[in-house]
């Protein structure tokens, strides 16, 4: 993975290093103009880059709800309506715009696949369906999906791509606007687990690539027990085709299908960081638990595939979760490893939003997070995730001061699948003391069915508690805490000892600035035996503590 590497990339001979991933400690950060860079970020629905006059509209939406990245659509079909004759305008306005508003960009290339389909092809391509094959399903018909081995699909999609790359090297690497790049959007096959083109055929019952056998028996029993599960089926084989050593069921063919996505890939980023190395990532639509892979788009960068992808397309920086399901720690646990840094380029945008923003930070290392469709909020002053963000914007160089030596914690309520929530006590460890957190709102039972399927993903769950936020640890006997919901009580870890409160300070938005207000103590502290957040607003206190016998 690229983000191992220790000299930054350049944009050109005598510029300064442009925007990438550098490790320090356990946690990968994202370096921009030679800092620590956190993504306070939103993403744009589908069509509103798809038009200068309906950007304007949003742009002070954004700065209200104190958004320091903007994640936008890139459209194939608008940047080569012919092949060849490429159109930048609506780049160069996005760009353009995000600077006059003092924000960053994250741009999104809805090039061969968008949500598994191919429907922001260009006309050209479409059109041309013996130049440009579609996937084909085991009875032969076809569907609405370029095949991924087709030479002359990469060939458009990559000089499309890298011709954007280009682009973006002329007008930006300067200025730097524009932080990284995802690469194609929520790839998959539907309805099947896999192509069944002559090309695809021929591939399938061809040997595994010794690449993929390598990196998988190098892994061993740190693979994701799925794919472990589903390779060890047929004995661990170590060559073979890939019916002999992943088999035929739906979950083996969906192996084939991660790898051909994940070097097609690859290739486009090959391509790209020749013309300019910005960082790359791909995002993956996550599976429902129960259904079957071609149910589901198949192949993606999914958690039990992400072994898969590394191998296939190491020149990819990410691999990064759209969470649109209730168990938002679940899911990050799975995709934060030494390898991967941890991005949210999309979330759903509810009550929960600020809670998993701030757990996903100090508990996952995550360079960002991003609610999706983030202009339908109409209130930005009163929005919680307006109220999160300005105080995550406050706190960043705290933040990412101390994300490296593990002083961050994470406070969320646990949150399953089915929405249900188990609000019990937690307890976290904080050097010489263990705090009790309680969180608010009350238990909510498991939802309706319905709700998990259908009407707008990003406002499931909306009637979830939003108690969660962050402590970051800022001395052997202090701590700052931000969140919503709160109540924390202190124990001295040695138990011969007692622990106090020596002072509490409230921090409140004055003039547009976080400023320290009051003093809290009294009623405001319990006699001095807890801090609170209230349930109703984010908050912001720094706590001192000191032991007593």
């Amino acid at each position: 993975m690229s983000t191992k590497a220790a000299v930054p990339a350049t944009a050109a001979a005598g510029t300064r290093s442009l925007p990438h991933m550098q490790r320090t400690g356990d946690i990968t950060q994202l370096i921009v103009d030679g800092k620590p860079f956190l993504i306070l970020g939103g993403e744009l629905g589908n069509s509103t880059a798809s038009s200068a006059d309906a950007l304007s509209r949003v742009w002070p939406r954004l700065r209200r709800l104190h958004l320091n990245t903007v994640l936008a659509p890139i459209y194939w079909e608008l940047i080569e309506p012919e092949e060849g004759a490429f159109d930048f305008t609506l780049v160069d306005r996005l760009i353009d715009d995000a600077r006059q508003h003092e924000m960053r960009l994250v741009l999104l290339w809805f090039g061969a696949w968008k949500n598994s389909m191919s429907s922001y092809a260009p006309g050209w391509v479409k059109r041309d369906f013996k130049r440009f094959p579609r996937a084909l399903k085991s009875d032969g018909s076809a569907v609405e999906i370029l095949s991924p081995f087709s030479a002359e699909t990469l060939a458009a999609d990559g000089a499309a791509f890298a011709a954007l790359m280009r682009h973006l090297r002329d007008y930006d690497s300067q200025r730097q606007t524009v932080l990284m790049v995802q690469v194609e959007n929520e790839i998959g096959m539907i309805p099947e687990p896999r192509d069944h083109s002559p090309a695809a055929q021929a591939a399938f019952t061809s040997a595994v690539p010794k690449e993929l056998m390598d990196h998988l028996t190098e892994r061993g029993d740190a693979l994701p027990p799925e794919l472990r599960q589903r390779w060890q089926a047929s004995r661990g084989k170590t060559a073979g085709t890939w019916a002999e050593v992943f088999g035929t069921t739906p979950q083996g063919e969906e192996v084939f299908t991660a790898w051909y996505f994940a070097k097609f890939v690859n290739d486009l980023a090959r391509h790209s960081k020749a013309e300019y190395r910005l960082p790359l990532f791909v995002n993956a639509v996550l599976n429902r638990p129960g259904r079957a892979p071609g149910r589901y788009p198949a192949g993606g960068p999914l958690p039990h595939l992400i072994d898969v992808w590394q191998a296939g397309a190491p020149l990819i920086d990410m691999i990064s979760p759209d969470i649109y399901f209730f168990n938002f720690s679940e899911m990050t646990d799975r995709y934060r490893r030494a390898n991967n840094p941890l991005f949210v380029p999309e979330a759903m945008r509810t009550a929960r939003a600020p809670a998993n923003a701030m757990y996903a930070i100090a508990q996952q290392g995550a360079i960002g997070f991003s609610p999706f469709g983030i202009e339908a909020i109409e209130d930005p002053e009163t929005n919680l995730l307006g109220q999160t963000y300005s105080a995550l914007a406050h706190l960043a160089p705290l933040i990412l001061e101390h994300q490296p030596m593990g002083d961050l914690i994470g406070l969320s309520p646990k949150v399953a699948y089915d929405g249900s929530v188990d609000d019990a006590a937690q307890t976290v460890s904080m050097g010489r003391y263990t705090l009790t957190v309680h969180f608010a709102g009350g238990k909510r039972p498991a939802a309706d069915p319905a709700e998990l399927t259908s009407g707008d993903p990003a406002m499931r769950g909306r009637d979830l508690p939003p108690a969660g936020g962050m402590i970051i640890r800022t001395g052997s006997d202090e701590y700052t805490i931000v969140g919503i919901g709160l109540t924390v009580t202190h124990a001295a870890s040695d138990s011969g000892m007692q622990a106090g409160l020596l002072d509490v300070q409230e921090w409140v938005v004055r003039e547009g600035r976080w400023q320290p207000h009051r003093w809290l103590n009294g009623d405001q502290t319990n006699q001095g035996r807890e801090v609170f957040l209230s349930n109703e607003r984010i908050g912001m206190l720094r706590v001192r503590l000191y032991q007593y016998r």
